[in-house]
């Protein structure tokens, strides 16, 4: 009977820009690794948020399939003498396959081994296959922890194993794999039990955990988009921000905050920039497509005290934005006419002058 197995990597938290990738990747090498051990299955499926990689992998069969193969040997001039005895070429090949030399075939000038090996049950072969597959993923950056060798995103913390309700025991940066993950950080105490794949989003959504990335990005999509719309106004989700958004957060709840009207005659990349690459907050268009002193943020956790976030957001904004406003001032007592100078110290390329020397170039072209 073929059951659904479950992997989940409990870690520190990930830098979200490692999140789409290390998901793919999960998936991909757990697909390759079940089906070079013959290991049958109909689908996979990897979620994760900051603090966990999760492999889901559906209606895995209790047994590899079994294999037959058919082994090339030496040539029957080789394998059997004049009076058609077999030779001990004949003799060592049958034995390094694991065959009665009787059992041997001739074909097309040649010996060969039928060899079947009936496949192993699946629960022998999980403990060594999934510390493969972890071990085998890759990130942009890894490290160290304790005193172990291994190099991982950030350091793992704990790990679920099950195939069925059934714990796949094995152990990874001394850490023991078990049936016990953990929820929310802040808004979930314990460890969660986890009885099987079947109950693991349920549970972990009971913990305050949104596990699955799609749903994640899609409740902060519409959350994101209806405060706008409160707010008198429209969002132009980047999709790029939105990425990031959905792997900082696992229980996500989106706020608005405003900033004084006064940062508004700045342009509007200025005030954007802070917002967007700083921050990770949404801007707020009017419907005539301006800029209004409204942002949206989202937080990971609920919507608990809510207003002391939305003013802690706030202060961040404004001090970043008073400095953008400071800096474009000073930038404008100067004439960019006057700053062509200062271009002669800063070296464009090795053997092709200064900055300075390449704006007289253009110039000549122009």
């Amino acid at each position: 009977m073929a059951k659904d197995l479950l992997l989940e990597i409990g870690t520190e938290e990930i830098p979200a820009k490692f999140m789409p990738g290390a998901l793919s990747q999960l998936e991909s090498v757990a697909k390759n690794k079940l089906e070079a051990n013959r290991i049958s299955f109909s689908n996979v499926r990897a979620v994760g948020t900051p603090r966990r990689l999760a492999l889901i992998v559906y209606q895995v069969e209790e047994k590899q399939t079994d294999r037959k193969s058919e082994n090339k040997g030496p040539s029957l001039k080789i394998a059997y003498d004049e009076k058609g005895l077999p030779t001990k070429a004949a003799l060592g090949f049958a034995r390094s396959q694991g065959v009665d030399v009787s059992q041997l075939v001739a074909k097309d000038g040649y010996v060969y081994a039928i060899v079947e090996e009936a496949g192993r049950p699946v629960q022998e072969i999980l403990p060594a296959l999934l510390p493969e597959i972890i071990l085998a993923l890759s990130f942009p950056k890894n490290m160290r922890w304790g005193d172990l060798d291994m190099r991982f995103a950030r350091p793992i913390r704990w790990l679920v194993a099950l195939y069925g309700n059934e714990v796949v025991p094995f152990t990874l940066a001394g850490v023991a794999s078990g049936n016990m993950t953990q929820g929310h950080r802040f808004l979930s105490k314990g460890p969660v039990v986890i009885s099987s794949p079947d109950d693991y989003f349920a549970k972990l959504a009971e913990h305050h955990v949104m596990v699955d990335q799609d749903v994640r990005r899609r409740v902060i999509r519409e959350q994101v988009e209806s405060i706008a719309v409160d707010q008198g106004g429209v969002v132009s989700i980047d999709e790029e921000l939105l990425e990031e958004v959905v792997y900082l957060v696992e229980y996500p709840t989106a706020l608005y905050g405003r900033f004084e009207e006064k940062y508004l005659s700045l342009p509007p990349e200025v005030v954007i920039t802070p917002m967007r690459e700083h921050q990770r907050y949404f801007p707020v268009f009017g419907k005539d497509g301006k800029l209004l002193p409204v942002f949206i943020t989202v937080r990971n956790g609920g919507a608990e005290y809510i207003d002391i976030v939305r003013h802690g957001n706030e202060r961040v904004l404004k001090a970043r934005l008073a400095d953008a406003q400071f800096f474009f001032t000073e930038d404008q007592k100067t004439p960019l006419a006057e700053r062509v100078e200062k271009l002669k110290t800063i070296v464009f390329q090795e053997g092709l002058g200064t900055l300075y020397d390449k704006t007289l170039r253009l110039a000549q072209l122009a």
